[in-house]
């Protein structure tokens, strides 16, 4: 007979869901922190994890994958073919994970979180053929980010190791990474470690367009806020042929000297 699940958190509880199932995995209707938390188990697995298919609110998974780390992660599941992803046409009663012989009901209660489990043949045959077709009826999600795996080897190819490792370094520091005025977005975050290596603005943004993360004007606009806040300079380097190019350099002196570890907690207060 199944044995229900009880953790500390979602995280948790989905890795235990996981250990224990065989086959395919579907995800239906997750909550933002159960989407997060799929990204997270999916990512530090060993390779061994199975094909997840999700089912989710359009506007959760927007929200969600408005955090660049989530996005960029879950764009490497995507591009891996480990996940896929198609947004919900009807309500759905409880948020499910339906494994080969399981199904988990999943319930948030305080500070715990369990899964409500069930083994029953005739019960899993039916949610599962009922996750079919809702599948089969949803359009898949668009994720306009792309996967950080290819962000880190161009960025390391087409700028320098130097720079790649700044970037790592910062994004391994930070919870998230989103343009809501609580924090560093990608833009910003690309921008500030290319000052911090005297990098051009030329090629910072046409790496930045190049591989998905943002126009060349949206780099231009941010660098010019950046500017405005005084995080940010520029030097203007003479060329052959056409306009001088801008190096980026940093103007604040407290930034300047931040440790690469510190260095987006002290931006993120100067901002």
């Amino acid at each position: 007979m199944a044995s229900n699940l009880i953790e500390d958190n979602l995280t948790q509880l989905l890795r235990t869901a996981v250990d224990r199932s065989s086959g395919d995995l579907w995800v239906v209707d997750p909550t933002q922190r159960a989407i997060r938390a799929v990204i997270d188990v999916a990512n530090g697995d060993d390779g061994a994890i199975p094909a997840i298919r999700m089912l989710a609110d359009e506007q959760a998974l927007k929200s969600t994958f408005d955090d660049f780390l989530v996005a960029s992660r879950t764009a490497d599941l995507i591009d891996t073919g480990t996940l896929s992803v198609r947004t919900l046409t009807e309500e759905t009663a409880n948020s499910l994970l339906v494994a080969e012989g399981e199904v988990f009901a999943i319930v948030t209660t305080g500070d715990r979180v369990a899964a409500l489990t069930t083994d029953d043949g005739s019960f899993v045959n039916t949610t599962k053929a009922g996750c079919e077709r809702r599948w089969e009826a949803a359009d898949s999600f668009r994720l306009r980010t792309p996967p950080i795996s290819e962000v880190r080897t161009t960025l390391g190819a087409e700028i320098g190791d130097d720079i790649r490792a700044d970037f790592d370094t910062v994004l391994d520091s930070l919870d998230a990474a989103r343009g809501d005025g609580n924090g560093l977005d990608e833009v910003t975050i690309s921008l500030l470690i290319a000052a911090r290596n005297d990098v051009l603005l030329y090629d910072i943004s046409k790496w930045g367009e190049d591989v998905g993360i943002a126009s060349k004007a949206t780099f231009s606009r941010t660098k010019t806020q950046l500017e405005d806040t005084g995080l940010i300079t520029t030097e203007k380097v003479p060329i052959d042929v056409g306009r001088p190019r801008l190096r980026l350099q940093l103007a604040d002196d407290g930034l300047a000297g931040a440790d690469i570890d510190e260095f987006a907690t002290v931006a993120a207060e100067r901002l």
